[in-house]
């Protein structure tokens, strides 16, 4: 059996940065990643020092070639199942059916973001479609900011947005649930709500300029910003019987760590605030604990084995299954 210290499911700032503290660490780190990360059709990072407005794609070439030289292995294939085994090793099979094992298990998967089933939004999603104000919005400050939001209020947002614009206009898209209250507080900032079904985004070169309705009326917009909810990119934790909100986020200790000994997440998949940096920031943490916590194992195995030698100097260790499968003593 091939095992790992640590097996990482998913290759965003979070994954990447996990491998490269680990890889410092010496130890045997498989990443596994299937480049869907939610960020990929961004125009640019923000709210990183010295990144900014680096492509998303860029930046994770950089970080794959960064933990090369730390001996991280690389597998661009999706993980399909992950389970924890008696002996407390980590199980986990490819989408060709190879198994895998490890030590630990840290999952940085991520999330995705749902889009609006809205006509030409593709064209526009990550040049002036977005999701995140703290990500896009100074590139479109002081420009006509749309608010999109059928399936969720919008309200919160729409008046965060008054940071970067006086321009904010707010599309149900053919839904009437705003309440008299919020109604109020709108118009009082100056914030128009239409309820009519939109028909299309209209624009060119990724630029939004009008959203049209189905009763012909049409909106000049600059850039729309949607809340619509977001989803898990990966269904290991669930299997693998980790604790999830009621948002369907996985549930970490300031740690990372989660219910389950061994498996930890980190990035956008545990946490609400959604920036690179803090993904990054994450996986370093978690990275940190897992060595912390191979070296403690390490301690107590090498502690076991001495008492064991002692206690039965004439019988051969490879005899005993106490410790033929076990990889932790690198020093012995």
């Amino acid at each position: 059996m091939n095992l790992y210290d640590v097996i990482i499911v998913g290759g965003g700032p979070a994954g990447l940065n996990a491998a490269v503290v680990l890889g410092r660490c010496q130890r045997k780190v498989l990443l596994f990643d299937t480049g869907k990360q939610r960020n990929k059709h961004s125009h640019g990072i923000h709210n990183y020092l010295t990144r900014d407005g680096i492509l998303p794609g860029y930046m994770i070439s950089l970080a794959q070639k960064e933990i090369k030289k730390y001996g991280v292995s690389f597998l661009k294939k999706e993980i399909v199942n992950a389970a924890k085994e008696k002996t407390g090793i980590f199980l986990v099979k490819d989408n060709n059916g190879t198994s895998y094992y490890a030590k630990k298990l840290l999952i940085t998967t991520g999330l995705t973001d749902k889009l609006p089933s809205l006509n030409g939004i593709k064209r526009f999603y990550g040049k002036s479609v977005f999701h995140c104000p703290y990500c896009d919005a100074w590139e479109v400050r002081n420009k006509k900011i749309g608010v999109y939001a059928k399936n969720k209020n919008g309200f919160e947002l729409a008046l965060s947005l008054r940071t970067w614009s006086k321009t904010i206009i707010y599309f149900t898209d053919g839904k009437k649930y705003l309440s008299l209250k919020e109604l109020d507080i709108l118009k009082q900032y100056k914030i128009p709500v239409i309820t009519d079904a939109i028909e299309k985004l209209k624009g060119s070169g990724g630029i939004l300029k009008t959203i049209v309705m189905k009763n012909n009326r049409q909106y000049p917009c600059d850039a729309l910003f949607f809340v619509n909810g977001y989803a898990q990119q990966s269904h290991l934790v669930e299997q693998l019987g980790c604790n999830m909100s009621k948002k369907k986020m996985i549930i970490t200790n300031k740690f990372q760590q989660t219910n389950v000994s061994g498996i930890y997440v980190a990035g956008d998949a545990d946490k609400d605030v959604h920036f690179v940096v803090i993904a990054a920031a994450e996986g370093a943490k978690a990275a940190i604990i897992i060595n912390k916590e191979l070296q403690k194992e390490e301690r107590l195995n090498r502690i076991s084995l001495l008492k064991y030698q002692k206690s039965e100097p004439d019988k051969g260790i490879l005899n005993d299954k106490r410790f033929v499968s076990s990889s932790y003593f690198p020093e012995l």
